[in-house]
């Protein structure tokens, strides 16, 4: 397998080196050549299959015998020996609750199978590799958690100071050992550009082998499109039901763009709900074809606030520049925190079931979604943490506590250890220059 840049104006590489570079040298973000498909044959034999059976046979097409089976499969195996829950909630609306991981977020998907691909390739090269992070909270946490003791690796985290729950604090800032966090005075927009003027300083590439562990790698992209190949291929084992609307909570549209690539593959999709928060860029695209981001708005959906999506770029690209054609698989809905605290009042009051606020938003705009077309679609939320990391919302908003996880509660008595930085990117330079000092 082939992967090119966004921008076209770098070498086409490999799987090793898109994950190793992380962001190509031109600035764009790798994409595979060719999207590999599934045949109806391969479809039917993955039905009712596990979730890593599910996994490898994605991973194996994109990999392409540059990891031998058996060294894939034990990849696969130590990334996800958690459940992928799919809850009934009625009739019609699933939720996937892809809190399962170590850090109960769903960036853990990603994160771990990234971490696993970097340590092989770079135990294959005896490089050391440093692996730059811009986060919204739960990335953070999750590639500290993926790659803490990963040989060959070391972690350097951004964060928005302020901007991020205290346990997403406390989950990325406490992890020590070869993860170092920064505290950047800004927001997740200025963290985010910070990353990328270090990918493309030659100064420190002369120093360090940069990678990153956001979804701007494409090795922590391909990962997420597991969970919606196998929640779509279970709901047609388990209950007989195809073609769900996906309800995706949205920020910098990585985890969107897996499920687009997943129906891409062929697996049995049949529309998404980008669901945004204040920060709805791509919801006025989607509407009008003008690609116009504003400043980041702070909500209650932390991890959803950005401002410009890194991962638009290549939505744009599976779909040739064309909003119109991206319009009739993708329809945007903004929704307000007022909604989104009632969303949570409402699932619990309904189903007794409770959702964080990003899952929250999720479902709020699945619901739009129903009125918009007047039917009530089969739909899947996607739940993308578990509702203890944003205690402060949830108990507010049930006017109730709510039960910590032992091994959220364990973060909080930590000791916090980051490094404050400003947003100049001379700050992030020379904090990098002086790693090996």
């Amino acid at each position: 397998m082939i992967y090119f840049s966004t921008n076209k104006s770098s070498t086409p590489v490999s799987i090793k080196k898109a994950t190793l570079e992380g962001l190509a040298p031109d600035g764009g973000l790798y994409v595979p050549a060719q999207i590999p498909c599934f045949s109806a044959p391969e479809l039917a034999l993955l039905e009712g299959g596990s979730f890593g059976s599910v996994a490898f046979a994605i991973a194996k097409k994109f990999t392409c015998g540059e990891i031998p089976p058996e060294q894939l499969g034990d990849i696969i195996d130590s990334c996800f020996p958690f459940d992928t829950p799919l809850v009934r909630l009625d009739e019609n609306t699933f939720i996937e609750e892809l809190f399962s991981g170590p850090t109960l977020a769903f960036k853990d998907y990603g994160a771990r199978f990234l971490a696993r691909l970097t340590g092989y390739f770079a135990s294959e090269d005896r490089k050391l590799i440093t692996v730059l992070v811009a986060t919204s909270g739960d990335t953070g946490s999750a590639v500290a958690c993926g790659f803490q003791g990963i040989s060959n690796t070391r972690v350097v985290l951004l964060y928005p100071s302020g901007k991020v729950s205290r346990l997403q604090e406390q989950q990325l800032t406490t992890a020590g050992g070869n993860v170092h966090a920064l505290e950047v005075a800004g927001d997740f927009d200025d963290c985010q550009r910070l990353v990328k003027q270090a990918f493309v300083d030659p100064s420190l590439k002369e120093r360090l082998t940069l990678t990153s562990a956001n979804s701007i790698n494409i090795s922590r992209l391909i990962p997420q499109s597991f969970y919606y190949a196998w929640a779509a291929l279970n709901l047609k084992a388990d209950y007989g039901l195809n073609n769900p609307v996906f309800s995706v909570p949205s920020g910098n549209y990585g985890n969107l763009t897996a499920g687009v690539l997943a129906r891409l593959m062929g697996f049995p999709i049949g529309h998404f709900v980008a669901a945004s928060n204040a920060n709805d860029s791509v919801t006025r695209y989607l509407e009008c074809g003008r690609y116009e981001p504003r400043p980041t708005v702070t909500t209650l959906s932390t991890a959803m606030d950005v401002g410009n999506p890194s991962n638009f770029v290549r939505l744009q690209h599976f779909y040739a520049n064309d909003y119109r054609a991206m319009e009739t698989d993708i329809i945007g809905i903004s929704v307000s925190d007022e909604s989104t605290t009632a969303a949570i009042r409402d699932v619990f009051r309904r189903y007794d079931y409770i959702v964080d606020p990003h899952t929250a938003v999720g479902f709020h705009a699945l619901g739009e979604y129903r009125k918009m077309t007047g039917n009530t679609a089969l739909g899947i939320v996607l739940s993308t943490a578990h509702p203890a990391k944003f205690l402060e919302v949830i108990e507010s908003a049930l006017d109730r506590k709510i039960e910590v996880p032992e091994r959220l509660a364990v973060v909080l008595g930590k000791k916090k250890q980051a490094t404050l930085i400003g947003t100049d990117y001379r700050e992030l330079a020379d904090f990098l220059r002086n790693l090996d000092r």
